[in-house]
């Protein structure tokens, strides 16, 4: 019961926030500027932080950062496709890389940069194994 119990502590975050980019994705779309390249920026910033949080949920799902960032990718592929069903979105490969971005500057920093970071900041997120 107790391994039954880590696996679903370990992945609910992660389904919890697929579901979220799902909903956000299944709503018309909107803009926050009149401006193009206003609303280009700010949305193509939420898919990169988006993803990145995905990312990240999914490592710690999976404990691999290769495998969370091929799922990450996989998902960000079925999301798109998902969107050309939707009235006033449409899917486009760019928002897949700019998602794949987001997930492998994420690991990048889990990879490179973390391991340098001070004792307390890696205690804190080797520690986050508890359900949130």
């Amino acid at each position: 019961m107790e391994k039954i119990y880590r696996i679903i502590s370990r992945w609910w975050p992660a389904f919890v926030w697929m579901t979220v980019i799902f909903f956000f994705s299944s709503r018309h779309s909107v803009s926050v500027s009149p401006e193009y390249w206003l609303n280009f920026l700010f949305f193509k910033t939420l898919h990169l932080i988006e993803y990145a949080v995905l990312f990240t949920l999914l490592s710690r799902a999976t404990q691999s950062h290769l495998k969370a960032f091929i799922v990450t990718v996989l998902y960000a592929m079925t999301d798109e496709l998902h969107q050309q069903f939707v009235p006033s979105r449409e899917g486009k490969p760019r928002d897949v890389i700019i998602d794949a971005i987001g997930a492998g500057l994420t690991w990048y920093y889990l990879v490179k940069l973390l391991p340098k970071a001070p004792k307390v900041l890696k205690d804190l997120v080797r520690n986050l194994d508890v359900p949130f």
